[in-house]
């Protein structure tokens, strides 16, 4: 939610979906992030044309490396 996300917590999953920002594609989302942050992310499209606009992050690794991908992607100014 720091980023302008409005996400809801999760209650039996560990996945988490968030919306793409400025309108981009979520491959080109999961691209960005990847080329400019170093984070890696799965493009929704690859679940199906519902999954356009998003992109799912894992949360299977520790609290410390959600809170830097936070940071990286707040560093980005997007």
């Amino acid at each position: 939610n720091k980023l302008g996300w409005n996400l809801k917590p999760i209650k039996a999953s560990f996945y988490i979906w968030i919306p793409t920002l400025n309108n981009m594609s979520s491959m080109d989302f999961a691209n960005l992030l990847l080329e400019k942050a170093g984070i890696i992310v799965s493009p929704g499209i690859g679940y199906g044309e519902y999954g356009e606009g998003y992109v799912r992050i894992a949360l299977t690794v520790e609290k410390k490396r959600l809170e830097e991908a936070v940071r990286r992607i707040k560093n980005l100014k997007l």
